[in-house]
């Protein structure tokens, strides 16, 4: 689907477990994710990881999507070699050279959404750059991880960044949710990142 703006597509970035164990359902779930991502006329950016994120990208081909990887690599042969990381699907991949933690951060700032799903100790990083940044995050609930504890440690960051945070067990209906947020409050992101 053709996005509507031409001068900018929304960028919607899945975070979450690039390994351990997963379930066909969730890994369904991500992949349906990623179709709906496609279906809004979004483009999909991950940290080019495999897991759960790489599912969604495989959904979002599926259905013609676009498709970003931020890699922690330096090369393309780092990326493969010392991250173990896949290529299969992925429309563009940039190659960061900062290593895991260094990539999060540019992959959040590459983003407009950030969508949790599941997660570990790297996801967590990534909501909380997230968070502190003002972006709107949605939360796969019934994923596990990181995705089913958020309401956990929320209440002890008491920090006003205006982040929004929406939560659905649904993929496709919080993808939805969120692109309709983010069309209807563009403009509190944009002040925040004028703030910073």
């Amino acid at each position: 689907m053709k996005p509507e703006n031409d001068y900018a597509r929304i960028k919607i970035g899945v975070m979450g477990s690039a390994g351990g164990l997963m379930e066909s359902a969730l890994v369904e779930r991500c992949r349906e994710m990623g179709r709906a991502i496609a279906d809004c006329g979004c483009a999909i950016v991950t940290g080019g990881c495999p897991g759960l994120p790489h599912h969604a990208v495989i959904g979002c081909k599926e259905n013609g999507g676009l498709t970003i990887g931020v890699s922690p690599a330096l090369s393309l042969h780092e990326h493969i070699a010392k991250y173990n990381s896949p290529t299969d699907h992925i429309d563009v991949l940039i190659f960061t050279g900062m290593g895991l933690m260094g990539r999060e951060v540019i992959g959040v700032r590459s983003c407009d959404i950030v969508i949790i799903v599941g997660g570990r100790s790297g996801t967590l990083g990534e909501f909380a750059i997230a968070y502190d940044e003002g972006r709107l995050i949605g939360v796969l609930t019934g994923s596990g991880g990181v995705a089913d504890h958020v309401d956990d440690f929320l209440p002890v960051m008491q920090k006003p960044t205006g982040s929004r945070i929406i939560y659905d067990r649904d993929p496709r209906k919080l993808i939805e949710r969120c692109v309709a947020e983010y069309k209807q409050n563009p403009s509190i992101i944009r002040e925040h990142e004028a703030a910073i």
